[in-house]
């Protein structure tokens, strides 16, 4: 079996929610509000380990998971639109796939706004000055306005690593230091 196929196809069925999503948003003049409503639904992700549980585990009922998620989103203050299309996907039991539709509202938001998303990976947490040069040096290199997602991995000792559109840059100590070790290992 392809390790791929789950990640692919959960990333397909939230293309189509996500498009759905933005149509009616865009319809009804609210992307401001879809592109608030993606922030918060992010946030609360990264935040909540009893959200993750409740939309990933098959031990909730449809229902239960539908109540929950609703009142959720009430708490949170979301758009009709956001809270309809989580209701609708608890019932239909999609709500897996609700970290990949963070990702694609994201990218169909910054599309139209002109925008490329880079994800940046650094050791320690940017500050704002940091993460304003890097957009400004990311922008004069690709001709878009970036926008950051920015992430700390402990494990890369220093330096960061960026991910726009499908190139990477690694300026990580760990990957250094893995090519070192690989350098030293083909002269011995």
């Amino acid at each position: 079996m392809d390790v791929s196929e789950p990640a692919s196809i959960s990333a397909g069925i939230a293309a189509r929610y996500a498009t759905a999503i933005f149509d009616l948003a865009k319809e009804s003049k609210a992307l401001k509000g879809l592109e608030a409503d993606v922030e918060t639904l992010a946030a609360a992700l990264s935040d909540s380990a009893e959200l993750r549980e409740v939309i990933a585990s098959p031990l909730y009922r449809r229902d239960d998971q539908e109540r929950a998620i609703i009142a959720v989103a009430k708490a949170m203050e979301l758009s009709e639109i956001m809270r309809n299309a989580l209701g609708l996907m608890a019932g239909r039991r999609r709500l897996f796939v609700l970290p990949h539709l963070v990702r694609a509202l994201r990218e169909r938001l910054a599309a139209e706004k002109g925008e490329v998303t880079a994800e940046v990976v650094s050791a320690k947490a940017l500050t704002k000055a940091q993460a304003d040069k890097l957009a400004k040096v990311l922008k004069a290199n690709v001709g878009k306005e970036i926008k950051l997602n920015t992430a700390v991995d402990d494990d890369l000792i220093g330096g960061l690593v960026v991910k726009v559109g499908s190139k990477m840059i690694d300026t990580s100590i760990r990957s250094k230091l893995a090519s070192l070790k690989n350098a030293m290992k083909e002269v011995g």
